[in-house]
């Protein structure tokens, strides 16, 4: 409000006149006097107290939005800020009228114009509200249509066995702020488990620790002439790489484009799984945060039995997704 000219701030600026608050024509015009103390703002102000049930005392401009900061729904938030900021507009558009044109505007008539602005923003919000009967009175006294809360959307996720021929190698990475690791698993079309590895990939990121279980399999499968291969992973950004050999970072480069010549000589296919359906690798990459060296298993490690169980049953797993 420091930059709105004012009769306090244009004799600031060097501007001799006299000051008179044109709406109430009783004080020097300050932006504080006008927006909070003239008479006329405070009836206005008055009127929002009593739709927000509360008294309100402001000491400084900026204590009005500490309003906002009272724990309101989202929806309930944007219309409380949006009514005052059209508190604040109608109060100044108010004092123009009348000392530039001699439009006195009535100050319920301002309150109307508040109303209807309000409710445009809060009806036109994409924001939410929750079931506190506070809130939704404070929404309907604008006239605002409540925005409720959508149920999360469920994906049943499965893990599919691949067809005949071919291999299915599920892998994963992960990371924390000390070290990353990968772990990939693979399976064959009875869902039979073939093997499985683990690897810490030293201090890097999920991305890094991830395209490392990529390669790693790739490597694993060439070795052991699996001809087709059938990669799924939960990090789409990795699937992406596949195709698109600039996402490799450039430490990767050299093992990634051999892992890709590999490729030429093998019928592949690479898909993406939730993190839901791929709960073997993710518990292998777990494991193998505290490893120092890679590990292959040809026997099931305990640690991923149950998810080996329910994956080759074709029991679900159910993923939530909030809109």
């Amino acid at each position: 409000m420091d930059k709105l000219p004012t009769d306090e701030h244009l004799i600031e600026r060097g501007c001799n006149l006299p000051s008179m608050c044109s709406l109430c024509l009783k004080h020097s015009e300050s932006s504080f006097r006008l927006f909070f103390e003239c008479l006329y703002s405070k009836h206005i102000w008055r009127w929002f107290a009593s739709v927000m049930n509360c008294n309100l005392h402001f000491h400084d401009v900026d204590d009005i939005w500490s309003i906002c900061e009272r724990g309101w729904n989202p929806q309930c938030k944007v219309v409380i800020t949006g009514a005052m900021i059209n508190i604040l507009n109608s109060i100044w558009y108010a004092s123009n009228q009348i000392r530039f044109k001699g439009d006195k505007i009535h100050w319920k008539s301002s309150v109307s114009t508040i109303i209807a602005n309000t409710s445009f923003i809060g009806n036109h919000s994409s924001a939410v509200a929750s079931s506190s009967m506070f809130d939704f009175i404070i929404l309907k006294k604008f006239n605002v249509n409540v925005h409720p809360t959508k149920a999360p959307q469920i994906i049943e996720v499965i893990w599919h066995p691949p067809i005949f021929h071919w291999m299915k190698c599920n892998t994963d990475g992960s990371a924390n702020n000390s070290t990353s690791a990968c772990g990939g698993i693979f399976r064959d079309k009875d869902s039979k488990f073939l093997l499985c590895f683990a690897q810490n990939t030293g201090q890097s990121t999920a991305f890094h620790s991830k395209l490392c279980g990529a390669m790693k399999a790739i490597e694993i499968a060439y070795s052991n002439h699996w001809n087709h291969l059938w990669l799924e992973m939960d990090y789409a950004l990795v699937v992406n790489a596949i195709t698109n050999n600039y996402l490799a970072p450039w430490n990767l480069r050299n093992r990634w484009e051999n892992c890709m010549f590999m490729l030429k000589s093998m019928r592949f296919l690479v898909t993406h799984i939730y993190r839901e359906g791929n709960q073997c690798v993710d518990a292998l990459a777990n494991l193998g945060l505290t490893l120092d060296h890679l590990t292959i298993w040809s026997v099931i490690p305990p640690c991923i039995r149950s998810f080996l169980v329910q994956n080759r049953m074709g029991m679900p797993s159910y993923r939530f997704v909030n809109h």
